[in-house]
């Protein structure tokens, strides 16, 4: 267990997996606070929008109709950061060997993904059963994109999921090395649009975060002999102090190493690599895990809990000793620190030398563990 005396005094703690360090400053929770105060989130959504770019039958902002979808629809993101043509950049043409000018062309494809038909159905809102779709989704398009070189590719071949069911989602136009499934919720997070939905970017580039871990991961497997988010699930689960919720496949804990207050990882049990890698009863248990954990945030604070949610799994193109060495987990980065309206802010120390963090990841574990139960808006609906 952590020593007692951690919840008093300033400590530095380091993340195995990313390659880093945070500062934890339990004291600082105390000061007085007179800076910016978010508006809480509001929760009187319709159910549809007709102004919505993202509802049933609307229209996009570039024209497009949006079919009158019963479950998740998928498109490309009309507002792409990286798309599948664009001219040629051919760097060797650049006079400069200094090395301190590097550039690279990065071509890819972006997807929206609408979670359901609703307007105010977050992932909090949602029911396991009505989240696996969702998961699904991300599992046909992983498997849409997968290199046939992947050994992960048995293992997709093998799936029996429902498939998309859109005839206008086909395979990409060249082989992508990297696949990035997110959600920004809110807009303190910079959410452009609150109908809920999810993004899904690939590019021929392998991203910062998802290299340091692999690196990391493949080096752990290297000098230990064993799989790094294995064994720390089961360190995690002995000590029980920063586990949030577990079910039989997954276990969601506030890392030892957390740097945002109530950072959530949902790391699977066993070792999977990828979306591929579960069955049906896994893909539920995922669903479950990511319900509790949406709705004890909703619960915190009494609003509609703003974060930033990642997959990070193996590559879609990668050598077999790369990709056997990574281990499915999703972050949760959400930047609500004493209430619905005050945030806390990477700025100043934490953007200049290392990470910083006020409450310990053992207290904000306590607090979501208590945030469990219904929903508190469901209580707040006529009738109840």
């Amino acid at each position: 267990m952590s020593e007692p005396i951690l919840n008093e005094i300033s400590h530095r703690r380091t993340n195995p997996l990313g390659g880093s360090h945070v500062l934890v400053s339990p004291h600082r929770n105390q000061r007085p606070w007179q800076g910016m105060q978010e508006e809480p989130s509001k929760t009187d959504l319709p159910e549809y929008d007709p102004s919505c770019y993202l509802c049933p039958g609307n229209k996009r902002a570039q024209g497009q109709l949006n079919p009158k979808f019963e479950r998740t629809f998928v498109f490309v993101n009309d507002y792409s950061a990286v798309k599948e043509d664009q001219p040629e950049y051919h760097p060797e043409e650049v006079e400069d060997d200094s090395g301190l000018f590097h550039v690279e062309a990065v071509t890819g494809k972006c997807y929206v993904i609408c979670f359901a038909p609703s307007h105010n159905l977050t992932l909090a809102d949602m029911s396991p059963a009505q989240i696996v779709p969702i998961i699904e989704t991300w599992t046909n398009i992983y498997k849409l994109h997968l290199s046939p070189e992947s050994p992960l590719t048995e293992a997709a071949n093998a799936l029996t999921i429902p498939g998309l069911g859109q005839d206008d989602i086909t395979k990409p136009k060249a082989q992508y090395r990297y696949m990035q499934i997110f959600e920004n919720k809110g807009t303190t997070m910079g959410c452009s649009n609150p109908h809920p939905h999810g993004q899904i970017w690939t590019t021929t580039s392998l991203p910062e975060e998802p290299a340091t871990e692999m690196q990391n991961l493949q080096k752990y497997r290297q000098e230990k002999g064993t799989h790094m988010l294995v064994e720390y699930a089961v360190k995690e689960i002995e000590k029980q102090e920063r586990v949030v919720f577990e079910n039989r496949s997954f276990v969601a804990v506030v890392p030892f190493w957390a740097v945002w207050p109530f950072e959530i990882m949902i790391v699977s049990k066993e070792h999977k690599r990828a979306l591929v890698d579960f069955d049906g009863t896994e893909r539920e248990e995922l669903a479950e895990a990511m319900a509790e954990i949406t709705r004890r945030y909703d619960n915190l604070f009494e609003t509609q809990f703003p974060y930033s949610m990642g997959l990070h799994q193996a590559p879609l193109e990668g050598p077999e000793e790369e990709i056997e060495c990574c281990h499915f987990h999703i972050h949760f980065y959400p930047p609500l620190l004493r209430s619905a309206s005050v945030r806390k802010f990477q700025v100043g120390y934490e953007m200049l030398a290392e990470s910083q963090r006020d409450i310990t990841p053992e207290q904000a574990a306590e607090r979501l563990r208590q945030c469990g139960g219904e929903l508190y808006r469901k209580k707040l609906e006529p009738g109840n």
